[in-house]
């Protein structure tokens, strides 16, 4: 009785460390709350380019749709550092800035609809200095074989620019009821 009661006592706080472990582990690889929410509204007719800031580094990020065979299009949040910073919706772009440094970004996607599959974030990391811009495009993938996959890689500026003529410019903010946290410091 004594060895059931102990095995008990150290099972039962199991899956609250993994999910803490879990949670850990996604905002190392730059994602945030996975309970934050944005609305997202996109101007097909507003396509803003700018510079870095002074002493800043600009990041732009690209939601690439051209190969989610869906009606419903997911909303894909962008993570920096642990942090949401903003979220797409459909063919669309926006940008940040960040400090100087090494950063960890994440593209999650926003469950709406209940998107039940393994697959629904990605990651990649990048040195910023003062000056620097940083294109990075993530492709959300969806068959009619209810494959869904999201990817998130570096793409060359000139490739970016064509993107962004064709693509809408997305405003987001966290919606009232989310847990999403303003950007941290240093980021727009």
């Amino acid at each position: 009785m004594k060895t059931a009661l102990a095995l008990l006592l150290v099972l039962l706080p199991a899956p609250a460390l993994a999910q803490a472990t879990a949670t850990a582990t996604a905002a190392s690889a730059g994602c945030g709350d996975s309970a934050a929410k944005f609305d997202v509204k996109n101007d097909r007719h507003k396509h803003p380019l700018r510079q870095p800031a002074e002493g800043k580094a600009l990041v732009y990020f690209l939601e690439d749709d051209s190969m989610f065979a869906s009606v419903f299009k997911p909303t894909t949040r962008v993570g920096v550092d642990g942090s949401w910073v903003g979220a797409t919706h459909g063919d669309s772009y926006f940008y940040f800035s960040v400090d100087p440094g090494e950063h960890h970004l994440c593209a999650g996607w926003q469950s709406e609809e209940n998107w039940n599959f393994a697959h629904q974030a990605a990651a990649a990391h990048f040195t910023a200095r003062a000056g620097d811009v940083f294109y990075f495009r993530v492709r959300n993938i969806y068959s009619k074989e209810w494959l869904a996959s999201i990817d998130l890689e570096p793409v060359d500026s000139d490739e970016a620019v064509l993107l962004m003529s064709t693509f809408s410019f997305s405003s987001s903010r966290p919606k009232p009821d989310s847990s999403a946290a303003p950007p941290p410091s240093g980021m727009i």
